[in-house]
């Protein structure tokens, strides 16, 4: 299959009947009694996964919430399921675990626009390590691969590095590269600007070393 640039380009022939991981960040504040106080990002991943659901796709969501030590039950991803649910219009199912046999049965019962939350990515070491037969294990569940995590893009964990190599096509949502681009215009706004500072700089300097002859003076 040809590569593909963004989940955009992705059609219903690509998508349909096709359990799609899509590695999002769903890492959200929530207060002592585990509510959600700002659902930001769970609503900017929600264009991407309609997008997947109404192709026939059987999406797998992965993200990661706070920075936890092993199993750590206050990071888990569970509190999210009901706004996400309430968002996307349909009831999303939530696994106990990210990887292994158990969450492998719940995609496959997955019918095609069903949503599959898995559980905090980083409850196991090796995601943050990239470790490469977890990301194997983390491949196993889908056929397709759409990074929509724009903030941890740039990380080389297991969920948004390591199991890419082994999916394809491997994607980025279109928010994701509108961003990039939108960054790198900005980087070089700036370049651009501090380069005219520069150069002012260069010619003050230059009139301070060499300050124009008086009248009447060689």
């Amino acid at each position: 299959m040809a590569t593909k640039r963004s989940v955009g380009t992705l059609k219903e022939a690509d998508l349909k009947g096709k359990s799609v991981f899509v590695r999002v960040d769903l890492n959200v504040p929530l207060d002592d009694n585990s509510n959600i106080t700002d659902d930001t990002r769970i609503r900017a991943a929600v264009p991407t996964i309609k997008y997947l659901m109404g192709n026939g796709s059987r999406v797998v969501l992965c993200s990661h919430l706070g920075r936890p030590k092993g199993v750590t039950p206050k990071f888990s991803l569970k509190p999210l399921v009901p706004r996400l649910s309430e968002l996307l219009g349909v009831e999303v199912v939530m696994a106990n675990d990210s990887i292994g046999e158990e969450v492998q049965k719940l995609v496959a019962g997955l019918p095609e626009g069903g949503v599959l939350l898995l559980e905090n990515v980083r409850f196991y070491k090796e995601e943050e390590k990239n470790d490469p037969e977890f990301a194997k294990k983390l491949a196993a569940l889908a056929d397709v691969y759409v990074n929509d995590a724009f903030g941890t893009a740039h990380r080389a964990h297991a969920s948004t590095e390591g199991v890419a190599k082994y999916l394809k096509p491997s994607v980025a949502e279109k928010r994701n590269t509108e961003e990039k681009e939108g960054l790198l215009r900005l980087l070089m706004m700036k370049m651009t600007v501090m380069l005219k500072s520069l150069l002012h700089q260069s010619k003050l300097l230059l009139c301070a070393n060499n300050p124009p002859a008086e009248p009447g003076k060689p």
